[in-house]
């Protein structure tokens, strides 16, 4: 059984990861220093799968934390690298904090990968690497354009960081770049949990619709698309969690065409804003309080996948529609507040 580590496996599209691996016949080891998670995903993972995962509460910008938990697992087979700070809005705000996470625990986390000699890394990255793109949908030849945010600089900045490590060393790497995860898993155990107020569409609407935020805001609705509203290609996390195994076994076999494959996950349809939330109010039957806002910075207008080479290459295959998007992230936000004080008994911790 090949071991496998998920760094973030106690947030949202780590978890879900963790739990496909386990399905898939891996055993999971997880990193997640838990500043911006809680053990709550974890047990959920535990009541579906049967297995407790061995999570090491580390700060992967410590080196030496970091380093020690590859002494201890020296036979690691693989790395999925989730870790990181996420919010495009929060990035713009803070910067420095964004390029401090995201690059200083990715680069100490490679010098473990080179010292250890593991084989395989996936690392997570991001539509965001394409900037505003000129053409849609996007191909993995698409350009790299300048980032919109500090966030997608990190995306950037990170794939270009892995490649030069992986050419010299004896690593295989895959960078996922990923649009728009929603939804939670269908046996609703485990789904996202946003630090404070939601930065991304589809927890800011169901959080609107149970009364855990007073009115979702719709940044923009004049922007050059059909409706006036943002679009973006919205995908299940439990398709995305099961691209990143397909990821590990295609290293495992062997069968990259380069040190460093790319593959887009997306469904490769464009979705509004305002579809999204129409979506949403047809499969809850919530009738949803919303305000029209001013455009955000960093937001770009419109971007999709082109998925061809991931279905091809991976044997990736899609199973989930907007709808079962929508009704599994509304399944999830209800039993979020069913189990409120379990959660807050295990809450948000800082370092």
């Amino acid at each position: 059984m090949k071991k496998i580590l998920v760094t973030g496996g106690c947030g949202y599209i780590g978890s879900h990861t963790i739990v496909d691996l386990i399905e898939n016949g891996f055993d999971v080891i997880s990193i997640d220093d838990q500043s911006r998670s809680t053990r709550y995903l974890l047990d959920g993972i535990e009541k579906m799968t049967g297995k407790k995962v061995k999570n090491y509460k580390v700060d992967l910008k410590d080196y030496n934390d970091t380093r020690a938990v590859f002494q201890e697992n020296e036979d690691i087979s693989g790395i999925i690298h989730f870790a990181a700070y996420k919010a495009v809005g929060e990035s713009v705000e803070e910067p420095l904090m964004y390029y401090e996470n995201n690059l200083f625990s990715l680069i100490n986390l490679l010098k473990c990968v080179d010292e250890f000699h593991v084989p395989h890394f996936v690392f997570s990255s991001s539509c965001t690497v394409y900037g505003s793109p000129d053409t849609i949908p996007v191909t993995e030849e698409s350009p790299i354009k300048k980032a919109e945010s500090p966030y997608g600089s990190t995306k950037q900045m990170g794939e270009e960081i892995i490649t030069n490590v992986v050419k010299a060393a004896d690593t295989k790497a895959i960078l996922l770049r990923y649009f728009n995860p929603v939804g939670a898993h269908p046996s609703i155990l485990i789904g996202e949990l946003p630090l404070g107020k939601p930065a991304n569409l589809v927890p800011a609407i169901t959080q609107a619709a149970i009364g855990k935020i007073p009115q979702l805001t719709v940044f923009g609705t004049d922007y050059p698309t059909r409706d006036g509203s943002n679009i973006r290609d919205y995908i299940h996390v439990s398709d995305i969690a099961h691209a990143h195994t397909l990821a590990i076994q295609y290293l495992l076999a062997e069968k990259n065409k380069t040190n460093c494959d790319i593959f887009n996950l997306g469904t490769g349809n464009g979705v509004t804003v305002l579809e999204a939330i129409k979506a949403f109010e047809e499969v809850s039957g919530q009738k949803l309080n919303y305000k029209v806002g001013p455009r955000r910075p960093g937001d770009v207008v419109a971007i999709y996948a082109n998925n061809n080479y991931a279905r091809t290459a991976l044997g990736w295959d899609i199973k989930y529609d907007l709808k079962e998007m929508m009704r599994t992230a509304w399944a999830w936000e209800v039993k979020v507040k069913q189990d409120e004080e379990i959660i807050k008994s295990q809450k948000f911790q800082y370092n």
